[in-house]
């Protein structure tokens, strides 16, 4: 995947009515690979976060443990 040219994607966008078919499928084409690029790094993300969140918990459950007056 070639690098992002966000000023070539910004200056088709803001006029796509005029710019080539070549331009609008060097747009489109950008513009999805981008698209799953980010949703594959939110899922990845959002697996990250549920992990560290059940790690957490299950710590902190054991110190609430320790840490209850008997």
């Amino acid at each position: 995947m070639e690098d992002i040219n966000l000023e070539k994607i910004k200056k088709i966008a803001s006029d796509f009515k005029n710019h080539s078919n070549q331009d609008l499928i060097y747009c489109l084409d950008t513009l999805q690979q981008d698209f799953e690029k980010t949703k594959e790094m939110l899922i990845k993300l959002s697996c990250h976060l549920d992990a560290t969140e059940s790690l957490y918990n299950n710590i902190l459950k054991e110190f609430q443990k320790r840490t209850k007056q008997k």
